[in-house]
């Protein structure tokens, strides 16, 4: 008798529960969007914190951050040199030229949407606005490399190509922070495979039309190393320089890769 070993394959979902995950991924798109249009000189990141909480439960979902593992925000908002996981504050208040970013997850039918997006709080320095870009662009790289039988770490390639194309566009090199990635999601919010943001191609589950990854480059202005802060969830540079994050819901279908998580014009 010959065993024939299933090659493993990145988590897949139905048409049906993709359209599940759409409208929850919508929901979290509106609440970036929302969030975005209230960050303002002097307004606190506790206050973006209860805008998202409003937008997310007026819409019937559930902010999937709030209690997860102890997390007591509805939005994870990281500004400046934090580069992930800041919590929401009534201290913290926003200035002229801040570079913030905002990570949002809803739970809505049971399905998770997961998205983040950086932006500066009125005028920004060019070097500040360029890093965003070149995160925005990293994802978007990742983001079309979702394709039928591309193996997990061709996205993870793709993203640090995208990285090294937007750093030889703006003449700078960029850090891409070590030990965070993206992740598979559907009922739940973290699920296996880890997604790296670099790495040699060809290596890890295969994509498989349903398969859907959350897709979530970081970089800095700097050093790739970060360290937590004693709230034990604020990761921050070691350096003290600045960093972005950019992150949406993909998924893989016969048509080209599905954003799920889509913002509002």
């Amino acid at each position: 008798m010959v065993f024939h070993r299933k090659k493993k394959v990145v988590p897949f979902r139905t048409a049906g529960e993709l359209d599940a995950m759409a409208a929850a991924g919508a929901i979290v798109g509106r609440t970036l969007v929302a969030v975005r249009a209230a960050a303002k000189p002097g307004v606190s990141t506790l206050e973006l914190d209860e805008v998202a909480e409003q937008t997310i439960r007026d819409a019937g979902a559930v902010p999937s951050f709030k209690g997860y593992h102890g997390f007591p925000g509805s939005i994870c908002s990281s500004v400046n040199d934090r580069v992930v996981h800041g919590i929401p504050s009534a201290k913290e208040i926003l200035t002229e030229g801040d570079l913030v970013s905002i990570d949002c997850g809803a739970i809505l039918d049971g399905w998770h949407g997961d998205s983040a997006w950086t932006f500066g709080v009125g005028n920004i320095i060019e070097a500040d606005a360029l890093l965003s870009e070149a995160t925005k662009l990293s994802m978007e790289a990742g983001i079309a490399a979702m394709l039928p039988d591309n193996r997990l770490t061709d996205v993870s390639h793709a993203i640090e190509l995208g990285t090294r194309a937007a750093e030889a566009a703006h003449g700078r090199a960029y850090g891409i922070v070590d030990g965070y990635g993206g992740h598979a999601i559907g009922r739940e919010m973290h699920m296996d495979p880890f997604l790296p943001n670099e790495g040699a191609p060809g290596k890890g589950p295969r994509l498989v039309v349903g398969s859907v990854l959350a897709i979530e480059p970081m970089l800095t202005l700097g050093t790739t190393e970060t360290t937590t802060l004693d709230d034990d969830w604020t990761v921050v540079t070691t350096d003290g320089t600045r960093a972005a994050h950019w992150e949406h819901s993909v998924a893989v279908t016969e048509d080209g890769p599905r954003i799920l998580t889509l913002r509002p014009e």
